[in-house]
């Protein structure tokens, strides 16, 4: 330890033993609104589907109002994921070879480009609005994709191995932020229009039921989400390359001193020569796809991608898809019951209850306890309690769907949300940032939160279809096994993360060389045997 300590280049420990200050909150929130554009954008889509079904596929001959056939809700609903996934692993490749800042503006810019975009999609048709409309949310999320590898490495980078946890945690707790926000825009945007353009329930007036200015509502609400985005660019643009990536990426660590003596406001020596004697010591120039790397973070970057993509299927399967979940157990109203802005208003105010419930305290008491109690501990929490409120869903469904035990059934499946993000939803963000070599962090983050979003979209997809009633589909839907059963499946998910969690290591206190193995130098990995940096956890 004593030898690590002595090769540390001075401006690495200078940003491992900072003090809190201004810096770290100005890092914070710049990061954290990208997160919070990100949570927006992706979530607001699930508040306005019904009314896109409503505006664009009602056949006024039959008794229901319209919805969106499954090949276009798959798609209006998926779409933003697939372009996610891309963007995680591209702009985490490209994080680790041009530099985190450079690439930091680009995907906020594409952002706001396409959620402004999003909102303009207009045609003819409905499937030529449906196709322009996904054409412009995949590339939203190809730039939403790139926020999740840079942010995190950003962050980690910048804070100190004390506090580094709920640092990185309180940016990803923007999300709930985000997700808060598009309920409560949706809220708001909705009773503006229901006051100003009354209309009856579809059962009264088919055709009166779904006012012409709807169309705008679902416009409004994606296109907002460009204004937070639009409004960090500036600062994202003031922040310094982080100084590991100039140090230790880059090799520069004249710069690296000059850009954290700013940032700290404490001389740092430059120390370039003993970062070229670090580099000549230390061989640790290996590839993602070498065998060095396979021994070392191999069982690493397998429990971070598996975990991930474990928690997002049953994460992503529940908050996209529990306005149909409220329907089931009649807390939302039958469609036909209701106008199309009273339709919106009562999803967005079940969803805004949720966040406000159970999202959104989940994620800040990850932020509180994660440097007390640690990442392995929270995550197997986490994914052991979704577990058990999963099965407390299901098991006695029957019975929360009964009349009387609504109210039940909404405080079991908050819950399962609070257990979420204080858990494997913060962690699993966490974790990936600060495990991996510099050289690495961004690409294993990006292929970690790519695994995530892999998940997201076999749950999002695929809980369209699974949770059909088996004897009474919906319309244009094949049976599938019904939402109790889609839950018992959900907890299967969470039982296996909580396995796959004992691969991933303790990152608590420990600064990231220590974690990557970048404070080794050969000779010290030759008398470890040649391991892995540090080792999964075993107990």
């Amino acid at each position: 330890m004593a030898r690590q300590e002595q090769q540390h280049l001075q401006v690495l420990s200078a940003l491992d033993a900072a003090k809190t200050q201004w810096y770290h909150f100005t890092a914070i929130v710049v990061a954290g609104m990208g997160f919070f554009t990100d949570a927006y954008d992706l979530f607001c889509i699930s508040l306005v589907t019904k009314l896109l079904g409503r505006i664009y596929y009602t056949d006024l001959a039959k008794e229901n109002p319209g919805s969106l056939p499954p090949n276009v809700a798959a798609a209006v609903n998926g779409v933003a994921f697939c372009g996610t996934l891309a963007g995680q692993l591209f702009f985490g490749w490209l994080g680790d070879k041009l530099g985190r800042k450079s690439v930091y503006g680009m995907t906020l810019l594409m952002m706001v480009i396409c959620s402004i975009a999003s909102g303009l999609s207009f045609s003819n048709t409905p499937t030529s609005v449906m196709a322009t409309l996904c054409f412009f949310r995949f590339w939203l999320g190809f730039g939403i994709g790139g926020d999740y590898p840079l942010s995190a490495t950003i962050m980690s980078e910048y804070a100190n191995k004390k506090t580094r946890g709920a640092f990185i945690a309180a940016v990803f707790a923007m999300q709930g932020f985000g997700i808060l926000a598009g309920g409560i825009v949706t809220l708001i945007i909705s009773s503006a229009f229901r006051a100003g353009f009354p209309a009856p329930a579809y059962q009264d007036d088919r055709a009166g039921s779904t006012v012409r200015q709807a169309d705008y509502v679902w416009r409004i609400i994606l296109m907002l989400g460009a204004a937070p985005a639009l409004l960090t660019y500036y600062w994202r643009m003031k922040m310094p390359e982080t100084a590991r990536y100039t140090a230790l990426v880059a090799k520069n660590a004249k710069q690296a001193a000059a850009d954290m003596s700013k940032v700290l406001q404490v001389e740092i020596q430059e120390e370039q020569d003993k970062l070229e004697e670090m580099v000549t010591r230390n061989s640790s120039s290996f590839g993602l796809f070498s065998r060095q790397f396979a021994r070392r973070h191999g069982l690493h970057l397998v429990g971070t991608a598996t975990t991930w993509f474990l928690l997002d299927i049953a994460f992503y399967s529940q908050n996209l898809f529990q306005k149909d979940i409220f329907t089931s157990i009649n807390w939302i109203p039958k469609a036909k019951t209701m106008s199309a802005m009273e339709e919106v208003f009562r999803i967005a105010r079940a969803q805004t209850l949720i966040a406000l419930c159970g999202t959104v305290p989940g994620y800040w008491f990850t932020v509180f306890l994660i440097d007390v109690v640690g990442r392995f501990a929270i995550q197997l929490l986490g994914f052991f309690m979704m577990t058990v409120f999963m099965l407390g869903l299901a098991v006695p469904y029957h019975h929360w769907t009964t009349k009387g035990n609504h109210i039940g059934f909404v405080v079991m499946y908050a819950f399962t949300f609070f257990f979420a993000n204080f858990g494997p939803n913060s962690t699993t963000f966490i974790v990936p940032a600060e495990i991996f070599p510099a050289r690495l962090r961004s690409t294993c983050h990006g292929i970690s939160a790519a695994a995530g979003k892999a998940g997201a979209i076999v749950g999002s997809f695929g809980f369209l279809y699974a949770a059909q009633d088996p004897h009474k589909p919906d319309a244009g839907y094949k049976p599938g096994i019904g939402v109790r059963n889609s839950l018992f499946v959900l907890a299967g998910c969470n039982l296996l993360g909580f396995i796959c969690t004992f691969l991933v290591p303790e990152s608590k206190g420990k600064s990231l060389e220590e974690m990557s193995g970048e404070a080794e130098d050969d000779d010290d990995e030759m008398a470890g045997g040649g391991g892995a940096a540090v080792r999964p956890q075993t107990a």
